[in-house]
């Protein structure tokens, strides 16, 4: 049940973090600030979808 997500920056739009969720507890896409090495600074990170294949 636990899907796997890219994070995303907003203002670059470079793929910095993967982790993954837990589809039935978190139902909506998220974005959380972490720290973007190409800004370098802390930015906002929206979740994306990995491909599978």
């Amino acid at each position: 049940m636990r899907d796997i997500i890219k994070l995303t920056c907003q203002e670059c739009k470079r793929d910095n973090y993967v982790t993954d969720k837990n589809r039935r507890t978190m139902t909506e896409k998220f974005a959380i600030k972490k720290y973007c090495s190409a800004c370098r600074k802390h930015t906002t990170h929206k979740e994306g979808k990995i491909s599978k294949g």
